[in-house]
């Protein structure tokens, strides 16, 4: 399977990359499915119905999210109402929604998507590696799916890397997001999973992490509000990573950067 990740949307500017940009590279890929994060979608905080529409309009299959999943307060009911739609799955039991989902291709092929969040300096959520191995035990490659998607949405980059080490093997790609800064170190671990510290974000550079700058750079030179964290609005860059996978094993068999526009320099999968 041809497999793109794409990294957190952030914004108006974010949104309209990726609307843009999904089409042709679906095509161009010859791409049997596409995920995104969405936690920064909705004005930088959280998501809503109107843009998961927007997106899966786009062509997106499965949007994942994070530690901003539920920032859209009035709008949380779409979790429960929209199976494509994630949020972490180590949440604890009552939240909303669903932090795994089990998708068909086109060509009949199943995917197995789980949404994970970190807890070292983040909220103090369930143990995600627990609920990770309960999902790929539950589901395993080869036999209840055909390959297995992990986002682990986390700060520590160490904590990405021991997902990414104690999936091996059993995964077909282990992505972290959350940093907003796509990671160089892409690669294929000893056990045949796909790996990358951080996808990055599909947002506009000229920013702190996807905000306007003013107010980040206010509060690190002074340590006072001054305002609201606004999305920058120029152009995008959109960063993501490509997969393809062994249609007899399920395991990695490449996996390349994926950025387009904005003011990064350009990758694509040759």
């Amino acid at each position: 399977m041809r497999i793109l990740f794409l990294g957190d949307i952030v914004g108006r500017a974010g949104r309209v990359a990726v609307a843009e940009c999904v089409p042709e590279l679906r095509r161009k890929l010859a791409l049997d499915f596409v995920i995104v994060n969405g936690e920064n979608a909705a004005g930088g905080f959280g998501i809503n119905e109107e843009i998961c529409i927007g997106l899966f309009h786009a062509g997106v299959d499965c949007i994942s999210t994070g530690n901003h999943a539920f920032d859209q307060r009035d709008k949380i009911e779409v979790f429960d109402s929209e199976r494509r739609l994630l949020r972490p799955v180590n949440y604890p039991k009552g939240a909303p929604g669903r932090g795994v989902g089990l998708y068909e291709t086109q060509s009949g092929k199943n995917i197995l998507v789980i949404n994970a969040m970190g807890r070292v300096f983040m909220d103090a959520l369930d143990d995600p590696f627990a609920a990770v191995d309960h999902e790929l035990e539950s589901c395993r490659l080869g036999l209840g799916c055909d390959a297995a998607i992990v986002d682990i949405h986390a700060e520590a980059t160490s904590e990405k890397m021991a997902m990414g080490h104690y999936c091996d093997g059993r995964a077909s790609l282990v992505i972290g997001t959350h940093s907003h800064v796509p990671t160089a170190d892409a690669q294929i671990l000893p056990g045949g999973t796909a790996y990358q510290t951080d996808a990055g974000a599909c947002a506009d550079y000229d920013s702190v992490i996807g905000m306007e700058k003013s107010e980040p750079i206010s509060r690190f030179v002074r340590k006072i509000n001054a305002g609201r964290f606004n999305p920058a609005q120029g152009p995008a860059t959109v960063c993501g990573t490509f997969l393809e996978t062994d249609d007899t094993t399920g395991l990695a068999k490449r996996i390349d950067p994926v950025r387009l526009g904005g003011r990064l320099k350009p990758a694509m999968p040759e």
